[in-house]
């Protein structure tokens, strides 16, 4: 099988892929450090992290000393590792975070390896610059998710399957890496979508069907066992048990159970959402599959990420839980097909969407240091004093490195949009740009702001402060994985279900109007707090009366 493979008038200088480089290692970089983990999914898995750190206990995932089995651990070892590596220089929770980083940028450069083999020698940088000007990316790329180890095997498997009839060995070893990356990541949805894909190519389209692509697949199973029993067969020799609840609970049982009541409204959610999610990669790539949809047959290089991208919007939305997060996948291949379109959209396209997108983050990025002067002059304005509200308590402070980070970006954006000429591909670097440039403001002059309404720690030291000095254990009511897992990393309050022992302390989490959950002739409240500006989490600490 042949790729057709455009030739490319422009191509990379050095020059230029530097720029690229540099612009990809800035949108990666930036934000995984300088703040504490956020709710609701990084306060869970720092959780599971810290828990690890702690225990010196790998093999089971644990969360405030129980099991927490949703997902397998190659994650929370990798963000452990990272957090160890670097508990000189940084908090445990900011080096865990670099996992994130790390994976995401395995994630860009098989992407960019992948859109390389199927499109031609300078399609890999439009590939990665794509994937990362995704809107829906932008934030989750920055947090400690499982979904990132995820999503950087199933870039590692979309580029083995672009070189399997070329080089079948070296596919097999991606494709079974890949699964495996994945499957160790967030569980059985890696394999199920390497088999829908590898089933469907050659049975949708006769190119695939050939000794090497075959070979590579079998190959690919080989290279993938060791990723897919070892663990498991760890843990089920630790523990049946927990094997079970791993294997059967939290995942097969999960989904037949789900089957068996069928879909719902909510397996519409990624058609409703990928708009904006997959934004501007969808409609790239929406143009170049109906520009070519009388020749799919002999479009070879479109085949692949198209076929990958309806297997994935198919499995994912007929799965038990919908998240916006579970959408990470989709991008891949939307960003290869959009990488096809760049030598087939006409200029006047490429106008439009460089000067959309121009526009759109100039007004942002004037609003953000709009906004975020009028917080530190205190200019009375009515959005400044909405801003104040969101966040009471928060008091604005010139912090001179973010200052100055957040102006060089701002003259270097200036800079990198201020040239003569439009072309595509400089329409979706631009775009990414743009994007780089809102994500350095946010997490320079807005990263107090943020972290002073996102974080955990000053709720927990004020519930510290008010505990008594000697106490048998805390018992808790509907309190929250993540924020159990802040309450153990920020304050060492260890919180345990109470079904046996008579706790003599009791965090209860509700509503500020709820009322009090406990009876008041055995319960004494000591404490009552939320985070700044959260009108939703309200926890209240009771004592037990003596008897």
């Amino acid at each position: 099988m042949y790729f057709i493979k455009p030739t490319d008038p422009h191509p990379i200088t050095p020059a230029k892929a530097f720029m690229l480089a540099a612009l990809l290692l800035i949108w990666v970089l930036t934000g995984l450090i300088g703040h504490d983990p956020w709710k609701p999914d990084e306060a869970q898995g720092f959780g599971i992290v810290y828990s690890m750190l702690e225990s010196g206990r790998w093999l089971v995932p644990t969360l405030v000393g129980e099991p927490y089995l949703d997902k397998p651990p190659l994650y929370y070892w990798t963000a452990a590792l990272f957090a160890k590596a670097f508990s000189s220089w940084l908090p445990l929770h900011d080096g865990a975070r670099l996992a994130s980083g790390f994976y995401v940028g395995l994630t860009l450069l098989f992407t960019g390896l992948a859109g390389r083999k199927l499109y031609g020698e300078n399609r890999g940088w439009a590939a990665a610059i794509i994937l990362a000007g995704c809107i829906g990316l932008l934030v989750r790329a920055h947090q400690m998710v499982t979904d990132l180890g995820l999503l950087a095997g199933l870039a590692m498997l979309l580029y083995g399957y672009a070189i399997s009839q070329d080089r079948p060995i070296r596919s097999a070893l991606w494709i079974g890496t890949g699964l495996g990356v994945g499957f160790l990541s967030k569980g059985f949805i890696a394999p199920v979508l390497w088999l829908l894909i590898a089933v469907g190519l050659p049975l949708l389209f006769r190119q695939w069907r050939t000794a090497r692509y075959t070979q590579s697949l079998l190959l690919s199973v080989l290279f993938a066992l060791p990723w897919l029993t070892l663990w498991p067969l760890l843990l089920y020799q630790h523990s049946p048990n927990l094997f079970a609840e791993w294997a059967w609970t939290n995942n097969i049982g999960h989904w037949l159970d789900y089957a068996s009541r069928g879909p719902d409204k909510s397996s519409l959610y990624y058609l409703n959402n990928l708009p904006w999610l997959a934004w501007p990669a969808w409609p790239l790539a929406a143009w170049v599959v109906w520009q070519s949809r009388h020749r799919l047959q002999q479009r070879d290089d479109l085949q692949l990420p198209l076929l990958a991208f309806g297997v994935m919007l198919l499995t994912l939305s007929l799965v038990p839980n919908i998240k916006e997060v579970f959408a990470l996948p989709m991008l891949l291949p939307l960003a290869l097909l959009a990488t096809a379109s760049l030598s087939t959209l006409k200029r006047g396209a490429a106008n439009a969407l460089d000067w959309f997108g121009l526009m759109t983050f100039a007004v942002f990025a004037i609003a953000m240091w709009w906004g975020w002067a009028g917080l530190l002059l205190d200019n009375h304005a009515k959005i400044t004093q909405w801003l104040k509200d969101y966040q009471p308590g928060f008091e604005p402070v010139l912090n001179t490195t973010h200052f100055t980070l957040a102006i060089i970006a701002t003259v270097l954006w200036l800079a990198l949009v201020w040239r003569v000429g439009r072309s595509m591909r400089r329409a979706v670097t631009n775009w990414a740009a743009g994007m780089t440039l809102i994500w350095i403001l946010a997490m320079t002059l807005w990263l107090p702001w943020l972290d002073s309404g996102k974080s955990y720690r000053n709720m927990v030291a004020s519930l510290k402060h008010s505990m008594p000095e000697h106490y048998k254990c805390v018992g808790y009511d509907y309190v929250g994985d993540g924020q159990r897992a802040m309450l153990h990393y920020f304050g060492g309050i260890i919180t345990r279900e109470d079904r046996r022992e008579r706790c003599d302390l009791r965090l209860v989490q509700g509503d500020r109007l709820s009322k009090p959950l406990l009876d008041e002739t055995h319960w004494k409240k000591i404490w009552e707090g939320r985070r700044k500006g959260d009108k939703n989490e309200h926890f209240r600490l009771y004592q037990r009366k003596p008897d």
